[in-house]
């Protein structure tokens, strides 16, 4: 039995047909962490579907309509790179609220996984990169909404730069006077950098975002996060890892969050058909440990979310995210 909860529903299954995105994986994860003993079936919570008003705290409520009479532009649903269907606005309202239930529950049992989730490319008024829904976005506005929490950060470790994230976070409420964010602060590169790389931003608001992606990577145009770390193509395991160090100290040092939000892609993996890094099954572990021991250090809660993953066997992809949940357990205990 795990000293947390994990949030799964079989309905998270995304019906995209035949694509790159492996919707399957859902499940695999919960089979393969219950049947290596890893986690028990008491272990799993059953979300319930975000409702339209947690929604519309983050997405427009023009968008809002259109998902749910199925009036989208061609050219809208081409940006979502996923056939649009009812049943799949169903599961994205249902992935949020499986991130505003994992939300909640880390804030009990300090840390809390959601075998779904992390579609950080959702803007607020359309969808792009198989993101229709910003789940990890309306978890953190329903939770400041209901005065859970007053600061978030989010930990952004897809290949891909969070560029819905960077969006919908940009300084959009006004920052506490008390915060040491409150004033604009610029990270320059450390002189001890590890190789390759760069890391920028700057930051004001209730939210600090972090981004760690591949530069030359989708998307094309990368909005500002709080913290940028763009890294150079074929970056592997230990420059990955210091890259991330750097990223949490230079964050933490500025910002003091109620909840931390990490977006754990699968897809800085060697063999990810949709990336370009070179990360391995165990640095990937170790990413997932770094990030879990610095907010056990901190007594910050941890909501997770597992996030991209293409890997040209799905095996790979699940043991990733498994390793995610084992890397929690180990720490956490």
């Amino acid at each position: 039995m795990l000293p947390f909860k994990l949030v799964y529903s079989d309905a998270y299954y995304l019906p995209i047909g035949n694509h790159v995105f492996p919707a399957e994986k859902y499940r695999r994860i919960r089979d393969r962490l219950i049947a290596s003993g890893v986690a028990a079936a008491t272990d799993f919570l059953e979300p319930e579907p975000a409702t339209d008003q947690d929604i519309l705290l983050v997405h427009k409520p023009e968008y809002v309509q259109k998902l749910r009479t199925g009036t989208l532009s061609p050219r809208e649903e081409m940006e979502m790179e996923v056939p649009y269907s009812r049943d799949l606005v169903e599961a994205f309202w249902l992935a949020a609220g499986g991130s505003i239930l994992a939300a909640r529950q880390c804030l009990t049992n300090r840390v809390c996984i959601s075998i779904g989730g992390g579609f950080h490319h959702a803007f607020p008024d359309h969808g792009e990169g198989f993101c229709m829904i910003h789940d990890v976005a309306v978890a953190i506005r329903r939770l400041q909404r209901d005065d859970k929490i007053r600061t978030a950060m989010t930990v952004d470790c897809d290949v891909h730069q969070g560029n819905g994230t960077a969006s919908i976070f940009a300084g959009t409420r006004t920052a506490s006077a008390l915060l040491p964010s409150s004033s604009t602060s610029t990270v320059e590169q450390p002189a001890t950098a590890p190789r390759g790389g760069k890391m920028r931003g700057a930051h004001a608001g209730d939210v600090f975002t972090i981004s760690l992606h591949q530069h030359n990577n989708y998307p094309l145009w990368k909005p500002p996060s709080s913290i940028d770390v763009d890294l150079p193509d074929g970056t592997g395991d230990d420059d990955y890892l210091a890259w991330l160090d750097n990223a949490l100290s230079s964050g933490l040092r500025q910002f003091e969050p109620d909840l931390l939000c990490y977006v754990a892609g699968a897809d800085p993996y060697r063999e990810d058909q949709l990336g370009g890094l070179d990360l391995s099954i165990d640095g990937l572990k170790r990413r997932d440990e770094l990030v879990f021991r610095v907010a056990h250090a901190r007594g910050i809660p941890v909501m997770v979310t597992i996030a991209g993953g293409y890997a040209q066997n799905v095996e790979d992809t699940v043991t990733i995210h498994c390793n995610t949940v084992i890397a929690a357990k180990e720490i956490f205990t």
